[in-house]
């Protein structure tokens, strides 16, 4: 009877987690503003003025929004389910793709090494045969002249012998000394001139030397070439030859099934920030470009003289796949370097048109890439839905037509490798000349997903590769 004109609540288990930490009173308002929970001091005095509820009015609020919340959680963590999936899988293949590489080292530097031990048995062979040929000859001409020492020392001491009365045998003896000393007339074999196995130090010094530079000069290409080789490269001697072309016919003319480019699809959501004021967004995946302008909010990122719209979040280090349905319109995709202005007038600022973005255009008529005001048409039909494959660990940008779940290389800008004899690209090839010269200086930035939207009505969409892709990596 005591309690019933009070307001009765359920018991609370933690009693001190519903009351305020400076005032002690129930937790009974909430303050929309700061997203906290306040008892009617804290609302009366610090948060004088914000939107302030009963807190049962907030939790029918939320708990209207908590399937959109779970739905939106259990997204992400489908993601990073797949996300895991793969990092584990590429943990794996750099494991074993390391035990192989090591175990080929292994073999090749014992093979070196082996070939360096038969060059040694070699050289030192020869060394061997030269000295017992030369040897063969000072020995016997020893051989010689200590003989005929011997004989001219023996004649000399039987003349001495003979007794003066001895006519006879003087005469003899004299004769045996002059015969003897005749068999010795010419000078003897001098030293060679020259030791002809002597000659072998110095070819093994050269040996040395030229090991030594190709040794330094390959680990300075290992060094500069090594990083995160996680794109879809080729390995062998062959793919080697067919990088440094990037229009080669064997990439244009094959088809690769799409689920191969689907383990490094990197999900775009695009950018309100930097969308101009005269694109229309829907979501986070559509845009087109509108006659009347959008009363967007301020932004330092947002295009003033461009319309165009970049991707959340800048790309590194890694490869990224993704891909744009054409819908209608003159329609430009590519990449951005996240430092570069916004602010930068309509003939400098388009994708494509300076050297800090590059892009595939479709014109309506056909498509074309730019890169640093240079442009170069494409012998292709038009293809509603566009891939686009970031390498960035190669330095590389790839353009695909998608169909039938087969993907077609457009083209592949990269920097072709610098040659010993000859300029880097062919003098009627002015566009690959302008990479060379410009297009690594790309990567040194972040870059970011980048769309120009170039006649009016020009509608794209970001494609649906969520769903896809996560659904093929749990497949694998």
């Amino acid at each position: 009877p005591a309690l019933r004109g009070h307001r009765l609540v359920p018991p609370l288990r933690r009693l001190e987690e519903s009351l305020c930490p400076r005032h002690l009173r129930p937790l009974e308002r909430y303050c929309r503003a700061e997203r906290l929970c306040l008892c009617e001091a804290c609302a009366a005095q610090e948060h004088r003025g914000h939107e302030l509820v009963p807190l049962e009015q907030e939790r029918a609020l939320q708990e209207a929004e908590q399937p959109k919340v779970l739905s939106a959680v259990e997204d992400r963590m489908d993601e990073l389910g797949a996300g895991i999936a793969q990092s584990r899988r590429t943990v794996a293949l750099i494991k074993s793709a390391a035990v192989a590489e090591r175990e080929r080292v292994s073999q090749l530097f014992a093979e070196a090494a082996a070939t360096l031990q038969g060059f040694q048995k070699e050289v030192l062979g020869f060394i061997e045969e030269g000295e017992a040929a030369m040897l063969s000859r000072s020995q016997g001409d020893l051989r010689r002249q200590e003989e005929q020492r011997s004989r001219l020392s023996r004649a000399r001491h039987n003349l001495s012998q003979v007794p003066e009365a001895d006519s006879v045998s003087f005469l003899q003896e004299l004769l045996a000394l002059r015969l003897a000393l005749e068999e010795g007339c010419g000078p003897g074999p001098g030293p060679p001139r020259e030791l002809g196995f002597t000659k072998s130090s110095q070819a093994v010094k050269a040996v040395r030397e030229v090991l030594a530079a190709a040794c330094a000069s390959q680990w300075g290409q290992l060094r500069g070439l090594s990083g995160d080789e996680d794109g879809p490269h080729k390995l062998g001697p062959e793919a080697d030859a067919e990088s440094q072309d990037p229009d080669n016919s064997s990439h244009l003319d094959s088809e690769v099934p799409r689920d191969y480019f689907l383990k490094f699809a990197y999900i775009v959501d695009l950018d309100s920030d930097t969308a101009d004021k005269f694109l229309q967004l829907f979501g986070t995946k559509g845009v087109k470009r509108v006659l009347c302008p959008i009363s967007y909010p301020e932004s330092p990122t947002r295009f003033t003289h461009c319309e165009q719209v970049l991707g959340e979040g800048a790309l590194d280090r890694g490869t990224y796949y993704w891909e744009v349905e054409i819908i209608e319109g003159w329609v430009s995709v590519g990449v951005m370097a996240e430092d570069f202005s916004p602010h930068e007038p309509y003939d400098r600022g388009r994708l494509g048109r300076n050297a800090h973005s590059c892009c595939l255009q479709w014109n309506g008529r056909g498509f074309s890439v730019w890169f640093h005001g240079q442009e170069a048409p494409l012998p292709h039909a038009f293809s509603p839905t566009v891939g686009v494959c970031l390498e960035y660990a190669d330095r590389a940008l790839a353009f695909y037509a998608v169909r039938d779940g087969k993907v077609s290389l457009l083209r592949r800008l990269k920097a072709t490798r610098a040659r010993r004899s000859g300029p880097l690209a062919s003098p009627g090839d002015p566009f690959q000349s302008v990479l060379d010269s410009h297009f690594p200086g790309l990567f040194r930035s972040r870059l970011k997903p980048a769309f120009f939207l170039e006649s009016v009505d020009a509608h794209l969409q970001i494609g649906p590769l969520k769903k896809s892709c996560i659904s093929v990596l749990k497949r694998r």
